[in-house]
């Protein structure tokens, strides 16, 4: 018994030497076992064999005993131990960083807004067509207020009579793209935002493939071309348009939406005037801050469509008198003849 017992160590030993794992040395002791039962009960008594590993199959049965209960209560502590351990979930990314919630404070507070319209904020993609003078300030305030994707579409660049209005642009600025100025700006404001700059004018070509990467449009262009392209393209993907517009004192807003059984830029203004009846703000000139009043309250607008707050200017129209302090409201009403809409709900 003791040259089996011997040899089992050697062998057990020769094994953790040699790196061979636990479960594989614990195969060999239980091979070496079966080995020495054959022999107790294959051999006759007084064979040399059988003397040399001790005879009796009695005390090899008791020690394989003890040897399968060691065996099975170390499995079985095994499994307790495993049942007892918590699971390890892997921690969900948080949406917002410590410095985010710290900026945002002002608006997670608001009860119209809190964590839920933050979150949607974030998560929302906006196209600004224009970073000029109604452009500059929406731009400003939609990344500060964490709009996560802001796309600027525009083919013009930084002109010095730009910068009396135009306040995201700098005279360092003069001759850039206004879209890479006004990305700057914006990154620098709130690094936390992507911006997406577009250099080129707004096409029929390009329309429908740009829109369709954002989930809401605000144009602040200046010519009626690009108010109607980008209207017709809105209505067809049934997105709401915010739209404003300036002269002298005077700004406009209004948000056109017919999937949401509004208007359309269309159906209020169904052609372009003639020439000379509306001059652009280079001939007839502009108040410097009117367009920040107009642009915030388009970037207002926004906000509120993204996180369903409040009622948004929805067949409605903001007309503000700056040189006289006066604001009004007007009802807008959709036109069943109207070439962009049809006067008919979309889908």
């Amino acid at each position: 018994m003791l040259l089996v017992l011997g040899l089992a160590a050697v062998l057990w030993g020769v094994g953790l030497a040699m790196g061979v794992s636990r479960q594989a040395r614990i195969g060999l002791m239980v091979a070496l076992f079966v080995l020495v039962m054959l022999a107790q009960f294959a051999l006759p008594d007084g064979h040399p064999v059988r003397m040399a590993t001790g005879q009796s199959p009695a005390l090899w049965l008791l020690i394989g005993g003890f040897a399968a209960l060691a065996l099975t209560y170390g499995r079985l502590l095994s499994w307790l131990k495993s049942r007892a351990q918590p699971e390890t979930v892997p921690a969900k990314p948080a949406l917002f960083s410590e410095t985010e919630l710290d900026r945002y404070a002002r608006h997670i507070v608001l009860r119209e807004l809190g964590g839920p319209g933050q979150k949607k904020l974030k998560q929302a993609k906006v196209l600004v067509i224009g970073a000029g003078g109604l452009g500059a300030p929406a731009l400003q305030y939609l990344a500060a207020a964490g709009v996560g994707t802001i796309g600027v579409i525009d083919d013009d660049v930084v002109e010095n009579a730009n910068l009396q209005r135009q306040v995201i642009h700098r005279d360092a600025d003069i001759g850039v793209p206004k879209v890479f100025s006004a990305k700057a700006a914006m990154e620098a404001q709130n690094p936390n935002v992507v911006v997406r700059p577009y250099h080129r004018r707004l096409t029929e070509e390009i329309a429908e493939a740009l829109f369709a990467e954002y989930d809401l449009i605000l144009d602040g262009t200046d010519n009626f071309a690009t108010r109607y392209l980008a209207n017709r393209v809105a209505v067809v993907q049934g997105k709401p348009l915010v739209s404003g517009a300036l002269a002298q004192w005077e700004g406009q807003l209004s948000v056109f939406h017919p999937a949401d059984h509004g208007p359309c830029y269309q159906c209020i203004f169904p052609e372009a005037p003639a020439p000379g009846l509306a001059p652009s703000c280079s001939e007839a000139g502009v108040i410097g801050p009117l367009p920040g009043v107009v642009g915030a309250m388009m970037a207002v607008e926004t906000i509120k469509l993204i996180t369903g707050a409040g009622m948004a200017l929805k067949g409605e129209m903001l007309i503000y008198d700056a040189l006289y302090v006066e604001s009004r409201k007007i009802r807008l009403t959709r036109r069943s003849d109207c070439p962009a809409c049809g006067g008919s709900t979309q889908s």
